[in-house]
């Protein structure tokens, strides 16, 4: 059973999809990202044409110098904090700086509907 448990475990951690699972990731040096998802966060070695394409699919903003956070999983953005799932007590949430949330919130705004 515990095998099992194992697996599973291993395949969430090399087959996730960026663009489907991941609310944010950090940029770190030589490459290496950490992708936050609701339940985990993963730390992996990224080339540069990969940080390319996910920045220009138009799915990640930039939110800070080293932070992109995934348009389509946030819920809202208030008081400068992005929140990516209010249905746990221990939501997902990074901060911004005040002065550039008003234009992420622009961008947001531009794509879906969301609490402000």
């Amino acid at each position: 059973m515990m095998k099992v448990v194992a697996d599973e475990t291993r395949n969430i951690y090399e087959n996730f999809e960026v663009e489907k699972d991941i609310y944010y990731f950090k940029i770190g040096r030589l490459g290496l990202a950490s992708f936050h998802g609701r339940n985990y966060n993963i730390k992996k070695t990224i080339t540069t044409e990969q940080l390319n394409s996910y920045i220009t699919s138009g799915r990640f903003i930039k939110v800070s110098s080293n932070c992109y956070v995934n348009a389509e999983k946030v819920l809202s953005l208030t008081d400068g904090t992005i929140s990516f799932d209010h249905s746990s007590s221990e939501a997902k949430q990074i901060h911004v700086p005040i002065w550039r949330a008003q234009s992420i919130k622009n961008l947001l705004s531009s794509r879906k509907p969301m609490a402000m």
